[in-house]
C-alpha cells in the first residue's frame, strides 16, 4: 500500500505520527513530492529538487528482530536499495553504514528509526532519498550524483518505486525468516571499498587501512598496515 503526498517536512515524521493514528501493515509506504526538511544521517539535511527525486518512507515491522541485531535492518534497506538501483547502472555499492554509492558518488541515503521494547525490534520507519531526475545539486554536499546525470536518461520514478517495493517485500522475507547471516554476508559483498587498503581519518588523524568486518552491531572494523585492527561507530572515522 503507497499514499502519495505533494509535500511534507519529512517522511519519516510524517509516517511516525500517521502509525499514532492509525495501524498500518508492515511495508506501508508514504512518498512525497517534496519534503520541505528532509533528513539525513547524524542531522544533516537531504537535498532534493521537487517532482524529480524519490522521497518516501517505508513501515516495518519486522518478526523477530533482536535489539542488539537491528543493524540487520539497515543492511537490508540499503541493499534494497542497490538491487533496485542495479537494474538501471552498474557499479553500485552501499557504503557504511547505509548510503549507497554509484562508483564514488552518493546516489541514494537512509535514515531509519528503530523502536526497540522488551529486547527486540518492535518497529522500524526506514526513510529513503534516491536522486533520479535531478540534474544539478546545489547544496554543500561533496559528491551527488542522480541516476539521470549517470545514463542521460529520465526516468519515471513510480516505476523506480515499484521496483523497490518488489524487492523490499523479498527481502523482508529473508529478514522475517531469520537469515540474518545471508543478509550479513551479501551487505559485505555490497559495501563501498570493500576490496584493497584506502585512507581513512578518525581523531587522532590520517591513516591506511582496510575494510576487515562489519559487526553485527553495526560497528566498522577496519585492519590498519600493521595488522591491527580499529573499531568504529558511525561518525567516529571519515573514508577520505
Amino acid at each position: 500500500m503507497i499514499e502519495l503526498i505533494n509535500e511534507v517536512d519529512s517522511t519519516n515524521r510524517y509516517l511516525a505520527d500517521e502509525l499514532k493514528k492509525r495501524q498500518l501493515p508492515s511495508g506501508f509506504t508514504i512518498c512525497a513530492e517534496q519534503q520541505t526538511h528532509g533528513r539525513g544521517q547524524a542531522g544533516n539535511s537531504w537535498e532534493s529538487e521537487p517532482y524529480q527525486n524519490l522521497l518516501f518512507s517505508v513501515y516495518l515491522h519486522p518478526a523477530d528482530v533482536p535489539a542488539n541485531r537491528s543493524f540487520v535492518i539497515s543492511e537490508m534497506a540499503s541493499l534494497c536499495v542497490k538491487y533496485t538501483l542495479d537494474n538501471y547502472i552498474p557499479d553500485v555499492y552501499v557504503k557504511w553504514p547505509n548510503d549507497v554509492y554509484y562508483r564514488d558518488k552518493k546516489i541514494a541515503g537512509i535514515l531509519i528509526e528503530n523502536v526497540l521494547m522488551d529486547g527486540k525490534t518492535e518497529q522500524s520507519i526506514i526513510g529513503i532519498g534516491i536522486n533520479i531526475n535531478q540534474r544539478k545539486f546545489v547544496s554543500d554536499a561533496p559528491n551527488p550524483v542522480s541516476l539521470s546525470q549517470i545514463t542521460g536518461i529520465h526516468y519515471e520514478r513510480t516505476d523506480v518505486l515499484s521496483a523497490f517495493r518488489k524487492i523490499f517485500k523479498e527481502q523482508s522475507k529473508r529478514l522475517n525468516d531469520n537469515r540474518f547471516d545471508e543478509i550479513h554476508k551479501d551487505y559485505l559483498d555490497a559495501i563501498y571499498r570493500r576490496d584493497g587498503h584506502h585512507n581513512f581519518s578518525d581523531s587522532d588523524g590520517i591513516f591506511e587501512a582496510a575494510i576487515h568486518d562489519v559487526e553485527p552491531t553495526g560497528y566498522l572494523v577496519l585492519k590498519r598496515t600493521d595488522g591491527c585492527l580499529s573499531k568504529y561507530a558511525f561518525k567516529e572515522v571519515v573514508f577520505l
